[in-house]
């Protein structure tokens, strides 16, 4: 069954929004049931396998402390955009070099830095592990190159490596 349904979850509200998005009719039933059944597989041929935490006690004070740095951020970058505009500010490319290796890590760590207000992940050579990050503030170099590097860094390998 499993094969059939590898997501059953995803295959349902797949239908149900299909069918939110359309009318009601069998044809639609029967329609939405098959492209769900196909978005199904699609993402299991595409997603890769589970992610080996090792160890659980770190996630919790990984939250803590993005949940008060997306909020020292989000003031930080009101504080820029209320009192100085585009006067004052730079903003920046940064590089930044990692060791953390685990496709997982750094897939949290992508969306670490993304949802963080005032930078986005622009781009990760796994060659030479350099990451690349723009700042809206390009006077925050320092503080954000230390807060990947010594603070998320750490954490994420404590948790998947």
């Amino acid at each position: 069954m499993s094969r059939l349904f590898p997501h059953p979850v995803l295959a349902v509200s797949l239908i149900f929004m299909w069918l939110m998005l359309t009318r009601f009719s069998l044809g639609y039933l029967i329609l939405g049931t098959v492209l769900s059944l196909v978005a199904g597989w699609a993402y299991s041929a595409l997603h890769s396998a589970r992610p080996r935490i090792r160890r659980w006690s770190t996630i919790p004070r990984l939250g803590v402390t993005l949940f008060l740095d997306i909020i020292r951020s989000n003031i930080a970058t009101t504080r820029l955009l209320l009192t100085e505009g585009r006067n004052g500010r730079q903003s920046a490319f940064i590089q930044i070099p990692l060791t953390v290796t685990n496709a997982n890590a750094l897939a949290v760590l992508s969306i670490i830095v993304t949802a963080t207000p005032g930078t986005a992940w622009v781009e990760y050579q796994t060659d030479t592990g350099i990451l690349i990050v723009h700042i809206f503030d390009g006077a925050e170099a320092e503080h954000y190159h230390e807060v990947i590097s010594n603070i998320y860094e750490p954490m994420l390998m404590e948790i998947f490596e």
